[in-house]
């Protein structure tokens, strides 16, 4: 089935605030098939089969942390079925002169808990004195979620079924303009930031137009978003 740009730009995507209240405990609330049939799946780099990206923890050149990140890898692994929607996905954009470009993938733990137990409460406590305890964990896990409870609860990008990514012109290799850059975690990042503010500029509006695009391609193809981050969607885990 062939894109329609233009009525995908003009598409809202949903409000963040119906999408928060159905991910409220998922990782307590949604129950892993253990013997399903994909359950043993393995898991391929994205690379392999044509899919573009590079692992934005694993270079030096990944504001706004300008260091590779203790514990990171270079490959982008993703389960084998997962890895296979996004060929079905970049096959739609082709003739839109599009492609997906992935920043982050499959991810150790040791990635999970330094950002989540060390680098990103500091970054808030520097700009929110004020933050301490439970109300610092629930800031911090708006966008990082917390390290693998066990098998029946991991975090979304051990499962192999969680990416994170952009969309690029397939000529130039530019990315399109989304509005801010990858893991700013504010709410500058919510999917629907350009929804729920007055666009006063012509970047504003490519930044609206341009998530919309990434959001409908992607979850016309079974992807969920995360709502508190545009550049994340998951398929087959929890979320």
């Amino acid at each position: 089935m062939s894109l329609d740009l233009a009525a995908l730009k003009l598409k809202p995507v949903p409000p963040s605030a119906e999408v928060l209240a159905r991910k409220a405990g998922y990782r307590e609330l949604v129950p892993i098939a253990f013997n399903a049939a994909l359950a043993d799946e393995p898991c391929v780099e994205v690379r392999s089969i044509g899919v573009a990206g590079d692992n934005h923890y694993n270079t030096p050149r990944n504001p706004p942390y300008y260091v590779s990140v203790p514990g990171s890898v270079a490959e982008l692994y993703l389960r084998k079925s997962v890895a296979a929607k996004l060929v079905e996905v970049n096959a739609r954009l082709k003739a839109l002169g599009l492609e997906l470009y992935l920043f982050d993938a499959w991810r150790p733990q040791a990635i999970q808990r330094y950002f989540h137990d060390v680098w990103f409460p500091e970054w808030l406590v520097q700009r929110q004195p004020h933050l301490a305890g439970q109300a610092l964990v629930n800031e911090v896990e708006k966008y990082w979620a917390a390290p693998t409870a066990g098998a029946s609860s991991p975090s979304p990008h051990a499962t192999g079924g969680a990416l994170d990514l952009t969309l690029i012109f397939s000529d130039t290799r530019q990315p399109l303009y989304m509005g801010g850059i990858f893991d700013d975690l504010t709410e500058e990042a919510w999917t629907d930031g350009f929804e729920r503010k007055d666009c006063v500029s012509m970047s504003d509006d490519e930044a609206r137009a341009n998530r919309r695009l990434l959001y409908w391609v992607m979850t016309e193809a079974g992807f969920a978003n995360n709502p508190t981050e545009w550049w994340h969607y998951s398929w087959g885990d929890q979320m």
